[in-house]
């Protein structure tokens, strides 16, 4: 089953919804970015939630002890890195690194343990981009690895992506936004349903 993963969470109602929608993971961003929280809005967050999927806090070159730190107080599944992080990361956590495809030249994932993550390259963001890339150039890193999509994914084209490269997940937060940190529930549920429709569960 294709695991999805719900990201840029900022309030209750988005990760209730995305909760009841199927996600399999929701996302937090403790790093700078439009859609970032703090370790005790998340908490609250959290603690509301009668059902709890597999959290994820999101950092870029935040030091390991600083992800420990809000991993612990979030019990968090995984951490989420969008840095400049190198391998052997002690994050206490496991860790889902994120590459990010350049000119249609997909990254070497080296020493990095499964899963990771492929989400477009932007001169400009660190995190999230929004932008879609050429899916086709990590066919094969996606037959041998497990790996989330990223970028530009929306209820419209994640079916593609699941039916035609059967990824280990896929990751969503402004393709399925009213705007910037509010989620439309609409969105979700469709983005959600798309991707079970394409691997033959909807």
């Amino acid at each position: 089953m294709v695991r999805v993963k719900i990201c840029g969470i900022c309030d209750l109602e988005a990760a209730r919804t995305a909760v009841e929608a199927g996600a399999d993971l929701i996302g937090f961003h403790f790093c700078r970015s439009d859609r970032s929280v703090s370790p005790d809005e998340a908490k609250a967050i959290i603690d509301e939630l009668s059902v709890r999927p597999k959290i994820v806090g999101v950092f870029i070159d935040e030091s390991a002890a600083g992800v420990r730190r809000i991993a612990d107080y979030l019990d968090l599944d995984m951490v989420q890195l969008h840095g400049s992080e190198a391998p052997g990361f002690e994050a206490g956590r496991p860790v889902m690194k994120v590459l990010k495809v350049r000119d249609g030249r997909v990254p070497a994932a080296g020493d990095w343990p499964d899963p990771i993550m492929l989400d477009s390259w932007s001169a400009d963001q660190r995190g999230g981009t929004g932008r879609a890339w050429d899916w086709e150039a990590a066919r094969s890193l996606l037959a041998t690895r497990r790996v989330f999509v990223a970028g530009g994914l929306q209820p419209g084209n994640v079916g593609k992506v699941v039916s035609r490269f059967k990824p280990y997940g896929v990751d969503v937060s402004s393709g399925v936004e009213a705007r910037v940190r509010v989620k439309d529930p609409v969105k979700v549920r469709e983005f959600v349903y798309a991707v079970r429709r394409a691997e033959g569960m909807a």
